[in-house]
């Protein structure tokens, strides 16, 4: 397949659960077209991070249908969709599991687009993993963070 964009995620948590944020970059292939995204929470998980990314980045695409490889580092979420454990989990409700809230958000958007996945190994000096990485930690840092409201009410954490 030849794509159209390039969306390279990363998510990152402190204490896990904690303060977290995610970073985005994103390419548009064969032009010099560039962007990056990042948002702070303060209080979610690593999972949850690296989830919203992918979310994130396929919901900033304008065109429907557009042929996107999503890269990253998360086995979490490259598996569960490279692997259709999230069909089956659809099937069933999401009863039981994690983050039902980002996995349907996630089904919504996916098939809107021709989207594929590649897994790269984390801290490795892949340049675009690297910036979302720091993205994700900047955003993590940040005085003003978001609220994560899903989690932090089924976690009955309301800080």
């Amino acid at each position: 397949m030849n794509y159209e964009v390039h969306i390279y995620t990363d998510g990152s948590a402190k204490g896990n659960p904690g303060k977290g944020g995610y970073g985005i970059v994103m390419e548009k292939v064969g032009t010099s077209y560039r962007k990056e995204f990042y948002e702070g929470f303060r209080y979610t998980t690593n999972n949850r991070m690296e989830l919203l990314a992918v979310i994130v980045g396929l919901e900033k695409l304008k065109t429907p249908n557009t042929k996107v490889l999503v890269i990253s580092d998360s086995k979490y979420v490259i598996d569960s969709v490279v692997k259709k454990w999230v069909f089956g989990w659809e099937k069933k409700g999401f009863v039981g599991k994690k983050n039902p809230d980002l996995w349907k958000r996630f089904l919504i958007i996916y098939r809107k687009h021709q989207v594929d996945f590649k897994w790269v190994k984390g801290h490795n000096n892949h340049p675009q993993n690297e910036r979302c990485d720091q993205l994700a930690v900047m955003a993590s840092e940040n005085n003003s963070l978001s609220i994560d409201a899903f989690y932090e009410k089924e976690e009955g954490k309301f800080l």
